[in-house]
């Protein structure tokens, strides 16, 4: 599994393997990207921690538009995520910052 960090307000967009941009129906799935329960608090931005399948190489992140306007409050348009982090890496993160986990239920740890 490959990870990345995530500030709430912005969401997924493409996805790349290694044979490029992923297509729904050549892999016929949807890659698998989840949000995990744990968060950063940095200078009062919340970022969230996902987790990508192997396969996946390179992830587009982009602000969630505006519904009223369909415009983005951010300045910036699109970031292209080419170092997705290895579980070490996470905790490496996570020792230096200032984490929140969020459990919505007990069997998502346990398990």
């Amino acid at each position: 599994m490959k990870y990345f960090f995530l500030s709430e307000g912005w969401t997924i967009g493409r996805v790349w393997a290694s044979e490029g941009l992923w297509q729904i129906t050549a892999w016929r799935r949807q890659p698998d990207i989840q949000r995990m329960n744990i968060c950063l608090l940095e200078e009062g931005e919340v970022m969230w921690l996902y987790r990508v399948e192997d396969a996946v190489i390179t992830v587009e992140v982009k602000p969630i538009t505006s519904p009223q306007t369909g415009v983005s409050s951010q300045a910036i348009g699109q970031v292209i995520l080419r170092r997705l982090m290895s579980a070490e890496q996470v905790i490496e993160r996570l020792e230096t910052a200032s984490a929140r986990c969020q459990l919505q239920s007990l069997e998502s740890v346990v398990q």
